[in-house]
């Protein structure tokens, strides 16, 4: 008897369908996976036959073909071992296939019949949607995940037995539901507040304008003047994390295999912050898998990716940014597959002015020749440098400052109330086209970003004292916007064209 269960893989955060047919008849004994399996897939063959005679079922006699279609696109995973089971079941006439055509399947099987955690639930869910299906069947692990995709029930089950009576309509199961306003509300983490940071006032003025517009940051300056500290508190003055952009960002994390049943869904903006010893690989994403998965760039997908000491960073690592800066998506290539993760993230940088760091402190003297300044800040390159909206000195505190047992400047939720407000202004603005002012791309600049005849001459003595490229004017104009949305003022004034040049320390060669 032939039997035809539904189910999805996944290629990059994208459900691809996929049917597992199971041919059963009598002959000799005889077993077949077909459809470009990888090692995990034909080693179900084993997991499926104990969970079936531990289950009290039996692995069917004679001879067994089971192909993965569509037979051309490579297959791998254990997701699809509960639907080979089931298939198997209906194909050896042990259960009959009643809900077969409503419903997909997915999910690891134990030895013992039991059925584990799957990555990348959210795709498979949102998958079955698109394929027009009732609903889908999933590990219990993983239905939190994948409640909050609407239009589809979402089936939990704990054994292949419940799944197969499930499927057989001898067990009816109420579908999960995620509350996603519960989750959003649970899952507020603690970060440290903006007041911590001693001093520093127009450190954290560019941090406000950064998070307010979405706009990249570089901080230079000595050592221990608080670059870190500020960078570790950006994630507490950024806004809320929309619904879509929480869907989207979940599903990045669900392949990576970073959600649990605890953290299903990620709510807040990520904040990765990859060592310097970071291969290009770790950064961009790849691997020695079957296929690529996904890298910093991806995992910093709506929120923040920061790279402290930024010299020290491998070049080839720090070049592969320079596409997903531009274009918000990284594409992975390989000789069988081309998979696009979304890679829209704020870059923040931190790096010293010279190898030693003493080069801008007035009370250190600067062990370091020309020649060795020029080669570390060779190390990065221009048209990197030129992607960074903002870049601000970090100076060296005082004792008057540091011995302070006050606070000083705003609190984290202060800022971030006003970062709220300039980013809902931004999104009013936009009409869902772009999410913030560092993602306007030339023409929406010329249309949003108009100068008055002062701010005009301004920006042009500016452009021509410091030879600024075009990259970094529409940067200056982006800037600005953002400062003039904080000043809840449509129009950009001079006084926002000057500080936003002001954020452009290195085109002034200040270092």
């Amino acid at each position: 008897m032939l039997a035809r269960v539904l189910t999805a893989g996944v290629l990059g955060i994208d459900p691809i369908p996929v049917a597992v047919e199971v041919d059963c008849h009598p002959g000799t004994s005889y077993f077949s996976l077909v459809g470009l399996p990888d090692q995990a897939v034909k080693e179900s063959r084993d997991r499926v036959s104990s969970a079936l005679r531990n289950s009290g079922c039996r692995f069917p006699r004679g001879t067994v073909i089971v192909n993965l279609s569509p037979a051309d696109v490579r297959k791998e995973g254990t997701a699809l071992d509960l639907p080979i089971a089931v298939g198997m079941l209906v194909a050896s006439e042990q259960i009959v296939g009643e809900r077969l055509t409503e419903y997909a399947l997915a999910g690891e099987l134990a030895l013992d019949g039991s059925i584990r955690h799957v990555p990348g639930a959210l795709s498979l869910a949102i998958g079955a949607r698109n394929q027009g299906l009732r609903g889908i069947v999933l590990p219990e692990a993983n239905v939190i995940e994948a409640g909050v995709v609407e239009g589809i029930e979402v089936i939990p089950v704990a054994t292949l037995n419940e799944a197969a009576d499930f499927i057989a309509g001898k067990r009816d199961i109420a579908p999960h539901v995620t509350d996603v306003k519960i989750i959003f509300e649970q899952s507020r983490r603690h970060v440290p507040d903006l007041t911590d940071v001693k001093g520093q006032a127009h450190v954290k003025r560019a941090l406000t304008v950064a998070a307010a517009g979405g706009h990249n940051l570089l901080m230079i300056g000595p050592p221990g003047t608080g670059k870190t500290m500020l960078a570790s508190r950006l994630p507490g003055i950024l806004p809320n994390m929309t619904f879509d952009e929480a869907l989207e960002t979940t599903r990045v994390f669900s392949v990576a295999q970073l959600t649990s049943a605890r953290n299903a869904l990620v709510v807040q903006r990520p904040f990765r912050a990859p060592h310097h010893t970071a291969s290009t690989v770790s950064i961009c994403g790849g691997g020695a898998g079957t296929l690529p998965r996904p890298g910093e760039v991806s995992l910093a997908h709506n929120g923040v990716l920061f790279l402290d000491e930024l010299p020290e960073f491998n070049r080839s690592a720090l070049e592969v940014l320079r596409q997903p800066l531009e274009e918000g998506v990284v594409h992975i290539r390989r000789a069988m597959y081309s998979v696009t993760y979304p890679s829209r993230f704020m870059l923040v940088v931190a790096m010293n002015p010279c190898p030693c760091g003493c080069r801008t402190d007035p009370r250190r003297q600067c062990r370091c020749s020309q020649g060795d300044v020029q080669r570390y800040m060779s190390r990065l390159s221009g048209p990197l440098l030129d992607r960074i909206d903002i870049h601000v000195d970090v100076p060296p505190l005082s004792f008057n400052e540091l011995s302070t047992g006050q606070t000083t400047g705003p609190t984290s939720a202060e800022v971030r109330a006003t970062v709220q407000e300039a980013r809902d202004l931004q999104r009013e603005r936009y009409k869902g086209r772009f999410a913030c002012n560092a993602h306007l791309d030339a023409k929406a600049v010329q249309t949003s970003c108009l100068l008055g005849s002062g701010s005009r001459a301004l920006l042009e003595h500016a452009m021509e004292r410091m030879g600024l490229s075009a990259r970094a004017y529409d940067k200056i104009l982006r800037v600005a916007r953002t400062l003039a949305d904080l000043d809840h003022s449509e129009t950009i004034t001079e006084q926002n064209i000057g500080e936003a040049i002001q954020y452009r320390s290195l085109d002034r060669q200040l270092f």
